[in-house]
């Protein structure tokens, strides 16, 4: 399925939720679109990796770092898991590093940031299925995620056809 423009989304779905701009686009795909996959962890990736590591089936996977800038929660491996196990794409409430493989990546990934420092595994539990906030956005798994060059919508369900 093509990924539908998120100013038309908005335009079709007035009380559809949009992230505010903050999140900046670093996969090879700047438009992307899928059902959602939530993480809640914080300065760990040890759930981000197991969950890359498993299908994606063209969901996308948001990860809700705490908005963390003191390390990365998505590199240039697990882009490759994640575009191997066919996510759609990976947004993060955290950093991201290894820009130039992210981009080489067949997904879309958002981030608040690049940073150079990677994740200690094992430092902090975390949680997987529960709604996530943060851009202003509560993301539900189960809803539809689209982004695209204009920003990130997330509807109830996904966007019909036509």
């Amino acid at each position: 399925m093509p990924v539908p423009a998120t100013t038309d989304l908005c335009d079709a779905h007035p009380s559809a939720q949009v992230c505010e701009p903050v999140l900046q686009s670093f996969g090879g795909r700047s438009a992307f679109a899928g059902p959602i996959t939530t993480l809640k962890v914080f300065e760990d990736n040890t759930l981000v990796r197991e969950a890359v590591g498993r299908p994606g089936e063209g969901r996308v996977l948001v990860v809700d770092g705490g908005g963390s800038r003191r390390c990365s929660l998505l590199g240039g491996n697990l882009g490759v898991a994640a575009a191997t196990n066919g996510w759609a794409g990976v947004v993060v409430h955290g950093c991201v590093r290894d820009v130039a493989e992210l981009a080489a990546q067949p997904i879309g990934v958002r981030a608040l940031a690049a940073f150079p420092r990677k994740s200690e595994l094992g430092l902090h539990s975390g949680q997987t299925g529960l709604p996530v906030l943060f851009a202003g956005v509560l993301f539900r798994e189960g809803e539809w995620l689209c982004a695209d060059e204009d920003g990130i919508v997330v509807l109830p369900g996904a966007p019909s056809a036509g």
